[in-house]
């Protein structure tokens, strides 16, 4: 379980953020705070995993938290703690120092909660490529740092569609349990090598994991969830 803590000033969006964010499987909210100094008291306190970080705050910038959270002695008492920016201030001086500060991502406000939801679920894949163990290859290392940047269309392997990929990820993520290929293949009226091939896609992106199911007998079957 992932704990979050949500920074904003703003007490309604700060609420949607919760809301959102307990929505997702694997999260929890520990805190929601409106103050730089509520941020100061309370991320030691919680130790989050996670801070959903505004940058406009009545009594500081969310940039100068950010710099404390990176401090040392601060570290030492409120671990490691990775930060996704929520802003609306739009100007390059401010992602540039967000990117220098270590934030994982900058979404601009106002945007749909649907993109708040993928990089929860990103960041899930993340953290498990992060903490596998054992030596990187540098497939691992561009995993990491690719992890929670969105998939573009563009960006897409050939002969891939991103309205497929689409249709993938709705049936992995409201199925609520571990799919084959062939079940996947039922769900959506795709042929089965098509299934496989855009799951097989989304593991190697981190968004799906993939299991073994061993029967009596036989080649164990292929399983693939969703990693939220």
């Amino acid at each position: 379980m992932f704990s979050v803590v949500i920074v904003d000033d703003d007490v309604r969006v700060a609420r949607n953020h919760r809301e959102l964010v307990e929505s997702v499987p694997g999260f929890e909210v520990s805190a929601v705070v409106h103050t730089m100094a509520e941020a100061l008291a309370v991320i030691p306190a919680k130790r989050p995993d996670l801070v959903l970080m505004d940058l406009y705050l009545p009594d500081g910038r969310g940039m100068d938290l950010m710099n404390r959270l990176r401090d040392p002695r601060m570290r030492q008492s409120s671990g490691r703690v990775d930060v996704i920016v929520v802003s609306a201030l739009r100007d390059m001086e401010h992602v540039r120092e967000a990117s220098w500060l270590g934030a994982l991502y900058y979404l601009i406000k106002p945007f749909p909660l649907a993109a708040l939801r993928d990089q929860l679920e990103r960041y899930v894949g993340m953290r498990r490529r992060a903490e596998a163990g054992g030596l990187a290859s540098q497939a691992d290392v561009d995993g990491i740092f690719a992890a929670m940047k969105p998939q573009q269309k563009a960006q897409l392997p050939k002969g891939m569609a991103a309205p497929t990929i689409d249709l993938v990820v709705d049936t992995l993520r409201e199925a609520g349990e571990d799919l084959s290929a062939s079940e996947v293949s039922e769900r959506t009226g795709l042929a089965r090598v098509t299934a496989r091939r855009y799951l097989e896609h989304l593991c190697a992106e981190g968004r799906a994991e993939l299991g073994l199911r061993y029967g009596s007998a036989g080649r164990p079957e292929h399983r693939y969830r969703w990693t939220a």
